[in-house]
């Protein structure tokens, strides 16, 4: 897997040998990126159930002034830490080992946030409570977006507490919801 633009383009990121990451696919990156490009310059980013951290290295690649990383799976985060590390990223990242949930009913550091990606297992459930403790935890700045891919057989409300969905795409078996907060 590669940065698809911006001051990384080219570079490599290695994905977890787990077996129980699953990557964001290179087209579902790039059209997310395309219709958050405007909004990347100068903010800081949450990227919950990290994985390779792709989506938070994209966003540093394309401007982001800081990016917090929260992964439950020590060995998955030590593979995160490496691709930062790799890339010249350390002293623009926060590494949270943890449970997602657990993590943001307390001030996560880096926040608040502009961009939030929210990647959990598909089909966990763990969206919509990601999603419901986003919208109420102080964890997000004012006109926060918060981007989640999902299963596309699932389906999550347009809205959330502050947070109101704007925009949906489906990619084969991949759905990205946007939404946005509410003053």
């Amino acid at each position: 897997m590669r940065v698809i633009a911006g001051q990384l383009r080219g570079s490599v990121i290695r994905a977890p040998a787990t077996g129980v990451v699953r990557p964001t696919y290179d087209r579902v990156r790039e059209s997310v990126f395309s219709i958050i490009e405007p909004l990347l310059e100068g903010a800081a980013v949450l990227d919950l159930f990290a994985g390779s951290g792709s989506l938070g290295i994209e966003s540093l690649s394309r401007g982001s002034s800081r990016a917090t990383f929260i992964e439950m799976d020590t060995r998955v985060l030590s593979v995160v830490r490496e691709n930062v590390e790799r890339l010249g990223l350390a002293g623009l990242c926060r590494l949270i080992g943890g449970d997602a949930l657990n993590v943001l009913k307390r001030a996560v550091p880096g926040g608040p946030f502009d961009i939030a990606f929210v990647d959990p297992p598909y089909s966990s459930g763990l969206a919509l409570r990601a999603l419901d403790l986003l919208a109420i935890s102080g964890n997000l700045a004012d006109e926060a977006i918060v981007v989640v891919e999902r299963a596309s057989s699932d389906t999550l409300p347009e809205v959330v507490g502050r947070l109101d969905l704007f925009r949906s795409k489906k990619y084969g078996s991949t759905a990205v919801d946007f939404y946005e907060t509410r003053a």
